[in-house]
């Protein structure tokens, strides 16, 4: 049976992990990091991500300004837009090494330690990359709640709330790790080598010509 659910798996964890990457690269772009209700105009909600904040109004139209200086960004801001490069960096590459090493794909059919290898390293840039995936969204909800519950800040000014990307990249992250788990994983279960398969059928036609020599008069 492990020779039956290992492809599948494999194919689980490549899809799972493809899923987490492209909403990492999504969350990387998103501008709703941050959300911001203001509430003498309820008409507006104020976005902040990683490159630009943007206002956006009830009538559908949504205005959008680039950060001026990279280092004018607050820190969790400046390291998150790393991250998250590196996390995209680390998950395409995980991809293309657990990509060649499939088993159903037909190249590099007779190198099975090389393939292991592939998969073992692509399993290992998953959860590389679902971590520092997970890190910068985790470091700025952290900050915003800070901010949010900071009794220095006069009640009447507005507060930051949690944005959307947040969720998305918390997500990406989870499918990052389970993807590379996956990987991981079939590579735990027993394999039936040709070899020993042959062996044990040329054996078992030992046994039963010895028994036909036996039984006969």
């Amino acid at each position: 049976m492990a020779l039956v659910y290992q492809p599948v798996m494999q194919l689980s964890g490549i899809l799972v992990s493809l899923l987490g990457w492209v909403l990492s690269c999504l969350t990387t772009y998103l501008p709703q990091w941050k959300n911001l209700n203001l509430e003498l105009n309820e008409l507006e909600i104020w976005t902040m991500g990683l490159w630009q904040a943007c206002v956006v109004q009830e009538e559908g139209g949504m205005q959008c300004k680039d950060f001026d200086s990279f280092l004018a960004l607050p820190p969790e801001l400046r390291i998150s837009r790393i991250l998250m490069f590196f996390s995209n960096g680390s998950g395409l590459l995980g991809l293309l090494l657990s990509g060649f090493g499939l088993d159903c794909l037909k190249i590099g059919e007779r190198l099975r330690e090389q393939k292991k290898r592939l998969l073992l390293f692509g399993g290992m840039l998953f959860w590389i990359s679902g971590i520092t995936a997970i890190v910068p969204v985790s470091w700025v909800a952290h900050s915003t709640v800070q901010e949010f519950w900071d009794e220095n800040i006069p009640d009447i000014v507005p507060r930051w709330d949690f944005g959307e990307a947040l969720f998305v990249g918390w997500l990406a992250g989870f499918c990052l790790i389970l993807g590379g788990s996956l990987l991981n994983c079939t590579l735990c279960s027993t394999e039936v080598h040709p070899s020993s398969v042959h062996y044990a059928v040329a054996e078992q036609q030992d046994q039963c010509q010895c028994l036909e020599t036996e039984t006969r008069p």
